[in-house]
């Protein structure tokens, strides 16, 4: 088997065969220029997997993809932002089905081939007037070009302040598959997942089983890897699409490994999109932890190390302060010898072998300062567990924006 497999970055992805998205402004947001209900058509019956909050408090849309996936003959994916039809009760568990019923009925296919994403208020009931205007509208407007995707990706956001898109590709047995991928989140940002809803899709086939555990791994490294806040989310979902519109049969041995590859690419663009985007941000933290006893203990220090509010004001302050950093690192319940670790912020060491190194604070601080990603390299031992986190600072303007979000 000839296997090739090339990430593409570019401003707006293309879209794989055979799928077309389009979105529309319904009336669920207050805000009259941003659109707010998305839908997603493959044009012939696809593959879909689903990775979802771990909360134990999950909105309805949760449990009905959870329900449905990993599944085959899907048709299509709709999407509200606005209003996130969490803790509803079996009205919202109704309400959701509706929604998947009249795409369905917009796409010509049963409402059980539709997915259902929602993001936004926890607590209100859906508007289902405007959502059935909103999805008749947005079935009129499906598209497959640049503007189609870029309006579809916007009518996922909340408090994002962009679309987030990523795109690759991958050659197996002669052909060239295309995985597209959106998200949004900028806040209630915490693993596992976050307050994000992702969808990534591709013109490969691709059978459930193999489909679910290139997500769940793709995830696993990438969404669960990233926190702007700490806070879980009851929305939180990535699903992905294969429909097969490549032809050929579904992938198998290399070729299945080379989309595997590029689907962790695509993921992992858009985690750092996410953290980039956190609300108020304007440092994304990018922290890599090794030689730790598991990978899991890795992401236990990481996570501990994002979340801590003192490492996200002194980086937003531009302030080298490495024993916020290290006090962190000490207190995530992970077992290491502070003897052996090692802190480097932006490439310059600053703490080794238990102790401060000496350092010229006003270059390191510059080099906060100055750039939109810091980097903390934190060493704890010489074992095997390593992991790259994504997280955001902490501004006044995060508060702002979450204490005004509801009123």
């Amino acid at each position: 088997m000839s296997v090739t497999d090339t990430p593409v970055r570019l401003p707006i992805p293309p879209l794989p065969r055979g799928f077309r998205m389009g979105a529309v402004h319904a009336g669920i947001k207050r805000n009259a220029t941003r659109e707010d209900v998305t839908l997603i058509a493959s044009d012939q019956p696809a593959t879909a997997a689903g990775v979802y909050t771990t909360n134990l408090v999950f909105a309805a849309p949760v449990a009905l993809d959870r329900e449905r996936t990993p599944g085959r003959g899907f048709r299509g994916v709709v999407i509200n932002s606005g209003n996130a039809n969490a803790c509803t009760g079996s009205r919202g568990l109704d309400d959701a089905r509706e929604m998947a019923a009249l795409a369905g009925r917009e796409l010509g296919v049963a409402g059980d081939e539709i997915l259902v994403l929602s993001t936004g208020i926890i607590g209100e009931f859906m508007p289902m007037a405007k959502l059935a205007a909103g999805i008749k509208a947005a079935a009129a407007a499906l598209g497959d070009d640049d503007t189609a995707a870029l309006t579809a990706a916007r009518g996922m956001m909340t408090t994002d302040t962009r679309p987030k898109m990523a795109g690759g590709i991958f050659t197996a047995d002669g052909s060239t598959s295309t995985v597209f991928g959106m998200a949004k989140g900028a806040a209630m940002i915490g693993p596992k997942l976050a307050t994000m809803l992702g969808v990534v899709i591709t013109d490969a086939a691709i059978y459930p089983a193999d489909a679910q555990r290139l997500l769940s791994e793709a995830v696993e490294e990438t969404f669960n890897c990233v926190s702007v806040d700490g806070h879980m989310s009851t929305n939180d979902t990535v699903l992905f699409l294969a429909n097969g519109a490549v032809g050929g049969g579904p992938l198998h041995g290399a070729g299945l490994e080379a989309c595997g590859r590029v689907l962790h690419d695509v993921c992992e663009s858009l985690a750092r999109e996410m953290a980039d985007d956190g609300e108020g941000a304007t440092h994304v933290m990018r922290i890599e932890v090794t030689g730790a006893t598991s990978r899991d203990a890795a992401r236990q220090i990481a996570r501990t190390i994002a979340d801590s509010p003192l490492v996200k004001t002194a980086v937003h302050g531009a302030d080298p302060n490495w024993g916020r950093i290290v006090s962190a690192a000490g207190y995530a319940g992970v077992v290491f010898d502070p003897s052996t670790a090692m802190l480097r912020l932006n490439g310059a060491l600053l703490f080794q072998h238990g102790a401060p190194v000496a350092f010229d604070a006003d270059v390191v601080s510059a080099s906060i300062k100055d750039n939109r990603e810091t980097l903390i390299e934190l060493s704890v031992g010489d074992g095997p567990g390593r992991i790259r986190f994504h997280s955001s600072d902490l501004t006044a303007e995060y508060v702002h924006l979450n204490a005004d979000y509801h009123t």
